[in-house]
């Protein structure tokens, strides 16, 4: 832990991470507005347009809990690195959304980060600023090409 100094008083800063694999999908478009999301399903139809990877190796159900307890501060701020292996080079792209006390990180099969403040099981984070439709084009041709995705989950939350 690293402790920050914000109007002279100290807190202190905790950082988990959570890292899910999952692979890319010849569906994959990357079109939706509002959400993201990986699924552990083994298939994609093109309706599933924030869908950006499938079989995810992990889902809310199984994160660690020091990294949902910290994603329930609403001071919460959480970071999605989407990377891409494609040759020799590694694609990557990051949406930054924020914690909710609402969380509950039940969802046993997909994942969703939201721009919205809706919150259901496979929620994992809200308020963020970007969704699937503003992942960089080349990662998620890239993904549609059945690429290879890590995503790994960084929040920070700061106890006052």
């Amino acid at each position: 832990m690293e402790k920050t100094e914000s109007a002279g008083a100290t807190a202190e800063a905790a950082t988990h991470a959570q890292r899910i694999r999952a692979t890319g999908h010849e569906h994959v478009s990357a079109e939706h507005g509002s959400t993201v999301e990986l699924t552990s399903d083994d298939w994609l139809t093109p309706a599933g347009d924030c869908i950006v990877g499938i079989e995810a190796d992990t889902t809310p159900a199984a994160f660690d809990e020091a990294f949902v307890v910290a994603c329930q501060s609403e001071s919460a701020t959480i970071t999605a690195e989407f990377a891409v292996e494609t040759g020799n080079e590694t694609l990557t792209d990051t949406i930054v959304g924020r914690g909710d006390p609402e969380l509950t990180f039940n969802g046993d099969r997909s994942l969703v980060g939201r721009t919205s403040d809706y919150v259901d099981d496979r929620t994992v984070f809200v308020g963020a600023d970007g969704a699937a439709a503003d992942l960089d084009r080349d990662l998620v041709a890239a993904l549609a090409d059945g690429a290879a995705l890590t995503l790994t989950l960084t929040v920070e939350a700061v106890d006052d």
